[in-house]
């Protein structure tokens, strides 16, 4: 084959689609730049991808509000139901070995002020231990208080892939073994033109292209042959959360157990939530949409409907998502090979600097000029026959590490991090110091390597009294 050419199956392809700027643009190379061109292009399926351009261009009609929004059922913190029960069923899951975790940790740490993977970011309050390593030992102290191997599987992004499996070489792994934890890269979407539909290049003989979002993790997960290697350790369920949250409860047999066993969960996908902190917080609501569980991200649901207060005063849609699921490897493997279960792209209008294919000129574009693609993982929650909802306290479980400073921060965190801390000490007796505003006057750390839950501190050696002022690693 000549170098100026594409294959003639692959032209034709281009062609049937409205790209056949591409094929001229690939005329215009040679050596390894087309060869990795002819590679990107074969990368996807390109038939698929010129149906999704049709559906979400330029033509793009939203979808119709639902005609009934109301609010989840779910759960709730001292509910009536048996939570001894529920735990008992899923610590049998987790000693039987039918549970691993899952991570979402394509991001970098930009927006924290750090060059680098989120997850390498310096993260507890005293010790400064990164993201990594707190899920890394979490998983570890519950190994060994179930008496099991829990595998991890990591999902990064090209941009940190290699500087992720180096961290965490370089650290052996946070005393895991390197076996059990599962590397693999997030897939990626063409951007396109609003305008014409076509594929935008981000330089001569590579396309631009995007992540494809966390709903990308399903097919990541089947591609990358992670999806077989867990099935292949006996693994049914996947505890998933994503990587800015050191406080996500990643090994909790009361929620696999509700999610496994409860009258009302298929046991396909269920989810945890936290009181709204307030109607305009920026999470996605749980709701039920035409009889169906899902979320409803904040931004598209009706204001009258934040709003909306019970009887109680409390508001009515106030089940906030913190991104913590669990999801059976069955109904993944559904998600990705039956057209039924498919996920939705969603569409975001975005600046998009480009190279014109002709010319070689650089662009970039001064308003919106492309269309990126990606799926959100949690829309799998309404493709699921019986999806519940779990209450679980924002203390305990959402401390989310997101912005340099203000709201979600670091410095939030660390706050959020030694309240949870003084709440487990003080539940078996002992005395916090605490200012005239209810805030704890000192900073606590307490290793995963010596609890996971407020039980697990019994069997440690603990002073009577934290002093007031005091800089305390448990």
């Amino acid at each position: 084959m000549s170098a100026a050419t594409l294959p003639d199956t692959l032209t034709q392809q281009l062609r049937a689609i409205g790209q056949s700027h591409l094929v001229g643009h690939a005329a215009t190379l040679d050596g390894a730049s087309h060869d990795a061109f002819l590679a990107q292009l074969e990368s996807f399926d390109l038939i698929s991808l010129g149906n999704y351009i049709d559906e979400y261009g330029s033509s793009y009609t939203p979808p119709p509000p639902p005609a009934s929004i109301e609010p989840a059922s779910c759960y709730t913190l001292g509910g009536d139901w048996d939570v001894n029960t529920y735990r008992a069923k899923g610590e049998e899951l987790i000693r039987a070995g039918k549970i691993a975790c899952f991570t979402v940790a394509g991001g970098q740490g930009s927006r924290l002020g750090y060059d680098g993977p989120k997850g390498c970011f310096a993260t507890s309050c005293v010790n400064g231990k990164p993201l990594f390593q707190l899920f890394a030992e979490s998983i570890f102290k519950a190994q060994e208080k179930y008496g099991c191997v829990i595998p991890w599987a990591i999902m990064t992004s090209p941009l940190n892939h290699d500087a992720t499996v180096g961290f965490f070489e370089s650290n052996d792994c946070f005393g895991l073994d390197r076996g059990q934890i599962m590397f693999f890269e997030q897939g990626v979407m063409p951007s396109f033109d609003l305008a014409t539909g076509r594929l935008l290049l981000a330089e001569p003989g590579v396309l631009a292209t995007n992540p494809d979002g966390h709903g990308g993790a399903y097919k990541a997960l089947k591609v990358s042959g992670a999806l077989d290697a867990m099935r292949a350790k006996g693994v049914e369920q996947l505890s998933y959360f994503q990587v800015d949250n050191p406080h996500a409860r990643i090994i909790d047999p009361v929620f696999f157990g509700l999610h496994a066993f409860a009258p009302d969960s298929s046991g396909q996908m269920s989810s945890k939530m936290v009181a709204k902190a307030s109607w305009d917080e920026k999470v996605g609501v749980f709701c039920s949409v035409n009889g169906r569980t899902e979320i409803i991200e904040y931004s598209d649901l009706p204001e009258d409907l934040a709003k909306r207060t019970g009887a109680n005063g409390k508001l009515a849609f106030n089940a906030g998502s913190i991104a913590i699921h669990a999801i059976s490897l069955a109904f993944i493997e559904q998600m990705v090979s039956d057209p039924k279960y498919a996920l939705p792209f969603h569409r975001a209008h975005k600046k998009v600097a480009f190279v014109d294919p002709t010319s070689g000129e650089s662009l970039s574009p001064d308003a919106p000029n492309a269309i990126k693609l990606e799926r959100f993982v949690f829309d799998g929650i309404k493709l699921a026959d019986q999806s519940i909802v779990v209450e679980t306290d924002r203390v305990e479980e959402f401390a989310p590490v997101k912005n340099a400073t203000g709201a979600d921060s670091i410095g939030s965190s660390k706050l959020l991090q030694t309240e949870r801390a003084a709440r487990w000490l003080e539940s078996i007796g002992v005395s916090i110091p605490r200012k005239a505003d209810g805030s704890v006057d000192a900073v606590i750390e307490i290793s995963p390597l010596s609890a996971i839950e407020p039980g697990d501190l019994e069997a440690i050696d603990l002073p009577t009294a934290i002093e007031p002022g005091s800089t305390v690693v448990l």
